[in-house]
C-alpha cells in the first residue's frame, strides 16, 4: 500500500470512529506502528486529525462519540485485559452500579462468575451480560433508550438512581485528563453517569490508553472524585501516558495498569495483583477516598499501583512508577 493510500485509509477510520488507536490503525493498514506513527504526523501537519497518546483523533481537541459498532471493534485486547483486572476488585455479596460502554460490558461478562452480587445499571449491554447469570441479581434504571450506546438516559434513569447506596461505581467514557477527570461527549449519559457515582462510595474509572489525554465536552467524574482507575499498559513511545498517568496518580488516584508480563518491556518493581484485603469501612460520598484498598486478582495480569511517588529519575515513568 502507498503512502498516500495508507494516509487516506487512517483519515477515514478517525473520521468514521472518532478516536483511533496506533495498535489499531497499524493492524488495519497492514503496517508497522513506527509507519502509522509518520503518516498520523504527516496528517496532523495537514490539520486534517490530531495525535494523542498512542493513537489519532478528528481535530479541534473535542472528539465525537463513536456508536456501539464502531466502539466494539477498537482496542479490544486493551478492553479485556482492563476487565479482567477490573473484576478483581469486586467482592462476593457485593452491591455495585456499572456505566454504560464496551468496557464495562465486558466486565460484566466477567462478574457473572460472582455470587450474591446486586449490579446496578442502566446499560442493556450490561444487563444482557448477566441476564444468564443465576447468583447475581441486576437492577435496571428506567430512563429513555439511547441507541447509540444502548444505554437507559434521561431523567427517568436519574430519579430511579436517588436514594441508591452501592459501595462502588465502575464507569468508562469518552476521555481522561489530570485536569477535568473523566468526561463524554454527550450531554444525557454525562448526566446519568453523575447520579451513579452520587450513589457510590468509590469510583473505578475504567479507560484504554488512548483515552488519557483525550478532553470530550460534559465532565462526568471530577479528578478528586476517581478512587482508582484501571487501565492498560501503553506503549513504550508513548511517554504522554506515562505523563497523564503521573498526573493523576499526584492527585490521589490509585492506578493500576493491566497488561504487563513477565517478558514484557514493562520494567523492574511490576508486582502481581495483591490479594484482596479485609474490606474497610465505605465512606461517604463526597469524602476523598482512602487509596490503601487492596485489589483482587487479575488472571495472571500485572499491575501497577500509583498511588505514591517514586525514588528515581521520571524518564522511565510507567516502569519506575509501577512499585506501591
Amino acid at each position: 500500500m502507498f503512502a498516500a493510500e495508507r494516509r487516506q485509509l487512517i483519515l477515514e477510520m478517525v473520521r468514521a470512529n472518532g478516536a483511533v488507536s496506533l495498535r489499531e490503525l497499524a493492524r488495519v493498514v497492514q503496517t508497522s506502528e513506527v509507519t502509522v506513527r509518520r503518516d498520523v504526523r504527516a496528517l496532523e501537519a495537514e490539520g486534517l486529525l490530531d495525535r494523542r497518546h498512542g493513537g489519532a483523533v478528528l481535530p479541534g481537541g473535542f472528539t465525537r462519540e463513536s456508536g456501539f459498532p464502531q466502539k466494539s471493534h477498537l482496542a479490544t485486547a486493551e478492553k479485556t485485559a482492563i476487565a479482567d483486572l477490573a473484576a478483581g476488585l469486586v467482592e462476593e455479596g457485593e452491591a455495585i452500579v456499572v456505566g454504560a460502554g464496551t468496557t464495562t460490558q465486558e466486565l460484566a461478562r466477567r462478574l457473572a462468575r460472582v455470587p450474591g452480587l446486586t449490579v446496578v445499571t442502566n446499560s442493556l449491554l450490561v444487563a444482557q451480560a448477566l441476564a444468564h447469570a443465576n447468583r447475581v441479581e441486576v437492577v435496571m434504571t428506567g430512563g429513555t433508550l439511547r441507541g447509540s450506546n444502548y444505554a437507559l438516559v434521561g431523567s427517568g434513569a436519574e430519579q430511579s438512581l436517588q436514594g441508591l447506596r452501592v459501595s462502588r461505581a465502575f464507569l468508562s467514557g469518552s476521555g481522561l485528563t489530570a485536569e477535568r477527570g473523566l468526561s463524554t461527549s454527550n450531554m444525557l449519559s454525562a448526566s446519568v453517569d453523575r447520579a451513579l457515582v452520587q450513589a457510590a462510595a468509590e469510583v473505578v474509572v475504567l479507560a484504554d490508553h488512548t483515552k488519557l489525554g483525550t478532553d470530550t465536552m460534559f465532565q462526568t467524574v471530577p479528578t478528586d472524585v476517581i478512587t482508582r482507575l484501571v487501565t492498560d499498559e501503553p506503549p513504550t513511545h508513548d511517554d504522554r501516558a506515562a505523563t497523564e498517568l503521573q498526573a493523576l496518580a499526584d492527585q490521589g488516584v490509585q492506578v493500576a495498569v493491566a497488561g504487563g508480563s513477565p517478558n514484557s518491556n514493562s520494567g523492574p518493581g511490576v508486582d502481581s495483583v495483591p490479594a484482596r484485603q479485609p474490606r474497610r469501612d465505605v465512606p461517604l460520598p463526597g469524602q476523598r477516598r482512602n487509596h490503601g484498598h487492596g485489589a483482587g486478582p487479575g488472571a495472571q495480569l500485572r499491575s501497577a499501583v500509583l498511588g505514591e511517588s517514586q525514588p528515581g529519575e521520571r524518564a522511565a515513568r510507567v516502569a519506575d512508577l509501577r512499585r506501591r
